[in-house]
């Protein structure tokens, strides 16, 4: 085999990801159920690995890589994940699991004796474009002294699922990516006033679910605030070129937040600091996520028409420093 050194460029659609898994991590839960196969209720706990990781590069090279789509979940017991996201479905992805998930099952692993014991953990794949050719599992394979082993890389197709399964599953994860569904006819939806509309109420079916769920407490104000910012940022990338399709769909996905829902976006996005701190597992830690969860919160209260000093005092920060954050936002 050929080895090419593989330089990974995060593209918007990992950000959106990332930002998914991160922060609305129960999400998560059920695509594991139904990737693999798995019966985990959504109530298990998703705990991160470390984000950093050395991989050494056959030059020698020490390459530094964030691979915070790591996780275990903490049921009856416990599984690591490892679950990666890419636009374009092809082999290369193989990769860069490989290398991400022997780096992982080496930095957690542990010496018994005279035995060195890894654990590569489950590992699977999202993908936001198939063909008709895209495999429903892809395999690694290695050959040791001690002979072959292999495991399986479950594949998932975001472009295969429709609203109706996206609810009926809870796949909720998979909102901001569904409009991968209908690339191949933006050029219709651009030109074709009637084909937009029912492109519109599709969306307009998406927020009325998520309004449901939201009414009856399956999710929180600031888990449905995500979705539809992250819902966004894909939209503004895959449809640079189409102004109606983006316009469009962005009248429909940008419904208010309701004044009421602020607090809760407050209290959820405190907690989310919170939490970004205690991995850290610095006080300095800490302070920094507080201090970056506190920003996206003031951008957040922004989108309902707060004023300035309402947000500083809402978030506990100097209205000096909002008016710096909404600046650099402009500039």
């Amino acid at each position: 085999m050929k080895t090419t050194k593989h330089n990974i460029v995060n593209t918007p659609y990992d950000d959106v990801f990332r930002t998914l898994l991160n922060d609305c991590s129960r999400l998560i839960i059920p695509i594991i159920n139904e990737v693999f196969n798995e019966c985990y209720n959504g109530e298990e706990k998703v705990v991160f690995s470390p984000e950093i990781h050395f991989l050494n590069q056959q030059d020698g090279e020490e390459v530094k890589r964030i691979t915070d789509s790591s996780f275990t979940i903490v049921g009856k017991i416990e599984k690591k994940f490892l679950y990666e996201c890419q636009s374009t479905a092809d082999s290369s992805m193989l990769v860069r699991i490989f290398e991400y998930a022997t780096q992982i099952a080496l930095d957690q692993g542990e010496i018994v004796g005279n035995t060195l014991k890894v654990e590569i953990p489950h590992s699977g794949v999202l993908f936001l474009r198939s063909t008709g050719s895209t495999p429903d599992k892809m395999k690694i394979e290695m050959t040791t002294p001690g002979g072959t082993v292999s495991f399986d890389i479950p594949v998932m197709k975001a472009q295969r699922y429709g609203i109706d399964e996206i609810f009926e599953k809870n796949l909720l994860f998979l909102i901001p990516f569904y409009i991968f569904s209908h690339e191949n006819r933006f050029e219709e939806y651009n030109s074709d006033k009637d084909k937009l509309e029912i492109l519109k109420a599709e969306y307009a079916d998406i927020m009325a679910r998520l309004d449901q769920l939201l009414e009856n407490g399956s999710i929180s104000a600031y888990t449905r605030k995500i979705i539809m910012e992250m819902s966004d940022k894909v939209l503004v990338n895959i449809a640079q070129k189409y102004e109606h399709v983006r316009e469009g769909v962005k009248s429909v996905m940008g419904g208010k937040v309701l004044e009421h829902e602020a607090k809760t976006i407050l209290r959820e996005g405190w907690k989310q600091g919170h939490e970004e701190g205690h991995r850290e597992g610095r006080r300095e830690g800490e302070s920094y996520g507080r201090m970056e969860q506190a920003k996206e919160t003031a951008f957040n209260l922004r989108t309902i028409g707060l004023e300035e000093d309402m947000i500083a005092k809402m978030v506990n920060v100097q209205i000096s420093v909002i008016r710096e954050w909404f600046a650099e936002d402009v500039s």
